[in-house]
């Protein structure tokens, strides 16, 4: 057996279930180490034991979604009797290692502080304040690799999926350099074991943290301030270390290359990046009563309509409001974020109302804020607003977990994304869409300029260009009038479009392609 690959990820999207993933990095993460153990291949993964869920949102009287982060049963996981220690700030933390293959996945490797005075440090993912980021990060990298190194993993690739697991890195350098090598050689030999995977383009996905902070809370390994600096600057940029401590990154989208080249042109000593577009676990996100119809045109369009029953009764279940199974029915899931424009097809009423008014569309939306974002729970206000604005045609579904996600990428009759190009990384959700013959009505960013044959197996919102707000609204409304309507009409096409749909993600965007093209192309040592 070849050394092992150990992939380092702040959250897994594992099943609704075990709720230690916020969105779309947890998932595709999940479905990495799904894809792994699919394939035999010698893969872990290491991240960290939340205490409680991400969160789950009610939405409050005004609209505006409420946080609460309830505690969850995990007795699937497996105590493997490792323990390990890391310095943060002035208190060395001891945590257990566990370890769960519950879900036909890799090995994953969680560590959770065993004293109940350092259970802040995983109270729950992604907590705003340095401290508590800082000392996360701390677990999961300087933590992670002792607990590999204690559990007598034989590593030969790191893999940080984003910056969140960098410290690990330095923490490797510093070992070297007490076994006494200098901090050039140890850093040549520690960026020959280590890969990254970037995924945002968004600034503020991209973590910087204060050198001084770093120092104080045991991050720099006892790296003096001058060598922490030639890895990530000062502030200390995530990224920027991720890029300077691996031998090769890698986007997540053939466009998201471009765009991260392009963002990252100006960091000295970075590895080159280069794409890999992600993929989705198909036995995980493909309904069973697809898969079985491929080739007949009414046995497919029969498995669709029972899954677009089921998620109209789902919705109904959650909200109260009940939908028209024979109206075409357009889905929109994924993260609150502005970039996202989740209300762009509501900023032009007199072209959606006469849609709505005449039950020639609905709409079914679902998506989380992020707790601390005042923005997206705007934005989430302004979701459930317009579904008191068009009762019966428009509907928010609260609470977003995978169990909805899978509901949804399988009963919706076309998937809606309109994001600000080119800021959308890759956009799985619509390829979880596509393998259930769910029709993808997408601007040209992520996955889908890769993807789309307009009018063949789903249909672009506009060209490929800089965001033009009027052009792509008018490319929305016009594409959905005079092509998507009809198209709806003509069941023969259709279904057509869904078989054509469902093929490009089977032969071109499952996670098993991904993972092979990770150690093909990423994990290579040549």
């Amino acid at each position: 057996m070849p050394p092992t690959v150990a992939y380092f990820c702040m959250e897994f999207g594992l099943h609704e279930e075990f709720p230690i993933y916020a969105g779309g990095l947890g998932i595709l993460a999940g479905d990495y180490i799904k894809s792994a153990h699919d394939l035999g291949l010698p893969v872990v993964g290491v991240g960290l034991r939340w205490a409680r869920g991400y969160s789950r949102q009610r939405i409050g009287i005004d609209g505006v979604p409420v946080d609460e982060f309830p505690e969850y049963a995990a007795d699937f996981l497996v105590d493997t009797g490792v323990r390990v220690r890391v310095r943060v700030a002035a208190r060395e933390v001891e945590a257990r290692v566990w370890r769960t293959e519950r879900w036909g996945n890799a090995p994953l490797f969680l560590l959770e502080p065993t004293a109940e005075q350092d259970a802040w440090i995983t109270h729950r993912l992604y907590e705003p304040t340095v401290e508590r980021r800082v000392a996360q990060e701390i677990l999961l990298g300087v933590g992670g690799s002792r607990a590999l190194r204690k559990l007598g993993i034989d590593v030969g690739t790191y893999h940080f999926n984003e910056g969140h697991a960098v410290f690990a890195g330095v923490e490797m350098i510093a070992d070297r350099m007490a076994a006494g090598a200098d901090f050039a050689t140890a850093w040549d030999a520690v960026r020959r074991h280590i890969v990254f995977t970037t995924h945002t383009p968004i600034p503020a996905g991209n973590e910087v943290h204060p050198l001084a902070e770093l120092r104080r809370l045991g991050a720099t390994c006892e790296l003096v301030d001058a060598e922490m600096r030639a890895l990530g600057g000062d502030p200390f940029n995530m990224t920027v270390a991720g890029l300077r401590l691996s031998r090769r990154a890698n986007a997540v989208s053939e466009l998201h290359g471009e765009v991260s080249r392009a963002m990252w042109r100006a960091v000295d000593g970075g590895t080159r990046i280069i794409a890999i577009t992600n993929g989705v676990h198909v036995p995980t996100w493909q309904d069973p009563r697809v898969r079985a119809a491929r080739g007949s045109a009414q046995a497919l369009w029969d498995a669709h309509q029972a899954a677009k029953t089921e998620m109209l009764a789902a919705v109904t279940e959650r909200t109260g409001i009940v939908m028209r199974p024979d109206v075409l029915t357009l889905g929109f899931a994924r993260r609150a974020a502005g970039y996202k424009r989740a209300d762009f097809i509501f900023r032009d009423p007199a072209r959606l109302e006469p849609l709505l008014r005449d039950r020639k569309l609905q709409l079914v939306f679902a998506g989380k804020a992020h707790p601390d974002d005042v923005e997206g729970k705007r934005l989430v206000a302004t979701l459930v607003g317009a579904t008191r604005r068009y009762p019966g045609s428009v509907v928010f579904v609260p609470d977003y977990n995978m169990a909805i996600a899978r509901q949804l990428t399988r009963g919706a009759d076309v998937w809606l994304n309109n994001p600000l190009r080119p800021l959308e990384a890759c956009g799985t959700s619509g390829m979880k869409a596509a393998l259930n013959g769910v029709l993808n009505f997408s601007v040209l960013d992520g996955w889908w300029p890769e993807a789309c044959r307009h009018g063949e197996n789903g249909w672009a919102i506009g060209e490929a260009t800089e965001p033009d707000q009027d052009r792509d609204l008018e490319a929305l409304y016009a594409t959905l009038e005079n092509e998507i309507l009809p198209a709806f009409a003509d069941r023969a096409r259709w279904t057509a479009m869904m078989e054509a749909s469902i093929a490009t993600v089977e032969e071109r965007f499952s996670s098993d392609r991904m993972v092979r093209d990770y150690f093909a192309r990423l994990y290579a040592t040549d």
